[in-house]
């Protein structure tokens, strides 16, 4: 599906206004490490190859950049990112809201700044292809970010294999999960990115998937405390709106985010920066001589 072919959200211009008012009413916001939920989890895969044991898989989600956040937090952050000790890096969508082309470059710079060991995945949000899918891979391209959108890589280390898959924004109903299974290779621990969690319901079904890492929610923008949900719950987002779930046989992942959507509020809900440090269930052999 085409980028011209997608329903957009009603009063795009009134939403685009909005935002730019909201952007420049505020106080300059300085990006500060306190103000962050480094959410740090240990997720067990049956079947990961020892070489993969105590990965670490750092995934950003929902920047959307120029409406809580500003270039220059967006840059301090990655200094930040860069500085944590991860191997892989990935990206789940909504890079921006209404606003783009007035923030291409800024994004542009932060992603090419961004390092990991291993490389840099990403997926695409609703909002991205509201505002232009392309214009966000061209970002990607430039950026050595690999677009995952409907497909797959295998990781190698040593004798044991880990896929990282992706699909597209299902909001827009541009993911296709068929293709995405036609080019797993079979037998390997398998982790997928998908911008919107309730995607879970039909990734799962697959038996295909052992951990799915998603976004969208922002985690209400309110968490109840002492429950860890919230009530704020919006499209594709109503079944899996923050933190772990096992749905069937897979583990789903929903982090809160770095940004909001038209409203700069966040209660009990800090923008979020997500760890996952893979373990394996398989029992380690000792050689006694």
């Amino acid at each position: 599906m085409k980028d011209e072919e997608i329903e957009k959200p009603s009063a795009m211009k009134v939403r685009q206004g909005i935002q730019d008012a909201i952007t420049y009413s505020l106080p300059d916001k300085k990006f500060s490490e306190k103000n962050i939920d480094l959410v740090e989890i240990d997720i067990e895969l049956e079947n990961l190859g020892w070489n993969f044991n105590n990965y670490r898989i750092l995934n950003l989600t929902d920047i959307h950049l120029g409406q809580w956040i500003n270039p220059e937090y967006l840059d301090d952050l990655i200094d930040y990112v860069n500085a944590l000790n991860i191997d892989l890096i990935t990206l789940t969508g909504d890079y921006f809201s209404y606003v783009i082309d007035c923030y291409l470059d800024s994004l542009k710079k932060s992603f090419k700044k961004l390092k990991a060991p291993d490389g840099k995945f990403g997926v695409l949000g609703n909002h991205d292809h509201w505002m232009g899918a392309q214009k966000v891979r061209d970002i990607f391209k430039a950026s050595d970010v690999v677009d995952l959108s409907n497909d797959v890589v295998t990781l190698k280390k040593g004798k044991d294999r880990l896929n990282l898959a992706g699909v597209d924004s299902s909001t827009v109903c541009a993911d296709d999960l068929d293709k995405v299974i036609e080019k797993l290779p079979q037998n390997i621990p398998t982790i997928l990115l998908a911008h919107e969690p309730d995607f879970a319901k039909q990734s799962s079904q697959t038996n295909k998937f052992d951990l799915q890492i998603s976004g969208h929610s922002h985690g209400g923008q309110f968490i109840i405390p002492k429950f860890e949900t919230t009530p704020f719950r919006g499209p594709n987002s109503t079944k899996f709106p923050v933190g772990i779930y096992k749905v069937g046989n897979m583990i789903q992942y929903t982090s809160k985010g770095l940004g909001t959507n038209s409203f700069r509020i966040r209660i009990n809900c800090k923008p979020e920066i997500t760890i996952i440090t893979l373990k394996t269930t398989k029992k380690q052999k000792i050689l006694i001589e």
